[in-house]
C-alpha cells in the first residue's frame, strides 16, 4: 500500500486523488468520484469534497493509499 503524508488537519477527496497520481486532473477526480469508483476506507464515497485525516485509506482501480499525518 502507497501512503501519503499531509501537513495539515486534512485534505479533500479530490486534492487527495491529484496529489497521489492516482488522477491526472481534478475533472477526472470529480468525474471518477461521481460514478462511485472511490472507496474511502473500503467504502463507496460520492463526496468529492470529504475531508480525509491520517488512518484515512483511498481506493481507486484497485490502488489503495494511506494518508498519514506529519507530526
Amino acid at each position: 500500500m502507497d501512503s501519503i503524508l499531509i501537513h495539515t488537519d486534512f485534505i479533500k477527496l479530490d486534492a487527495m486523488l491529484k496529489f497521489a497520481g492516482l488522477v491526472e486532473t481534478g475533472g477526472e477526480a470529480k468525474l471518477l468520484i461521481q460514478q462511485g469508483q472511490v472507496q474511502v476506507n473500503g467504502e463507496v464515497c460520492t463526496m468529492r469534497g470529504k475531508k480525509l485525516r491520517g488512518g484515512d485509506t483511498v481506493t481507486l482501480a484497485g490502488r489503495t493509499v494511506a494518508v498519514r499525518q506529519a507530526q
